[in-house]
């Protein structure tokens, strides 16, 4: 399991395939008895109750994963119609356009994994790129251009728009956009 490094995400986050971040979210251990269970970002986002996979037909999946993967492709998809960052993407909408999934699979898995990880989900790693490299066109072929703090701030709209759209709460999107902030300097780069 990588070790991840939570400082920037962002645009690319969604578009380029989020990557590595070490976060120190608590664990849901209890320590003795009488003490309290304290409880992971993923735990408030469903933890790890198994529900059915709507997406794959006699699937379970976590319910958390489920949660943080409908955000990520709602983001995805207001991402793809949002002009001011769109043009970073092309290489996706040319494929999904043309109706090649692959890549769109790809960035919802990686991101998914990003977040369940960062969240603080026992269950799952994130083996990808490391935000710098994921934003980098240098280093992601996939990734049209730097971003610069408008491009970060303008995802992270689109984040809360995508977040809104699966109903997560006002205080649940505050957590996610407090853990997003934190790796502002790894997706911005010029």
């Amino acid at each position: 399991m990588k070790k991840m490094n939570f400082k920037p995400v962002l645009t690319a986050a969604i578009i380029a395939g989020l990557a590595i971040a070490s976060v120190t979210i608590p664990s849901c251990k209890k320590k003795d008895s009488t003490s309290p269970t304290t409880m992971t970002l993923y735990d408030s986002l469903g933890g790890s109750t198994m529900v059915t996979d709507p997406a794959i037909s006699g699937a379970m999946i976590e319910k958390g994963r489920l949660g943080l993967r409908s955000v990520v492709d709602s983001t995805i998809f207001v991402i793809a119609a949002d002009t001011a960052i769109n043009g970073y993407f092309t290489v996706l909408l040319a494929e999904v356009t043309g109706g090649n999934t692959t890549g769109f699979n790809a960035l919802s898995k990686n991101l998914t994994d990003f977040f369940c990880y960062a969240t603080g989900a026992k269950n799952f790693t994130y083996g990808g790129k490391s935000m710098t490299e994921a934003h980098d066109p240098a280093q992601n072929s996939r990734m049209n251009g730097k971003a610069d703090a408008g491009d970060f701030d303008a995802f992270v709209a689109d984040l809360v728009k995508g977040a809104k759209k699966n109903g997560l709460s006002d205080q649940l999107i505050g957590q996610v956009g407090a853990l997003v902030g934190t790796l502002k300097t790894q997706v911005v780069q010029k």
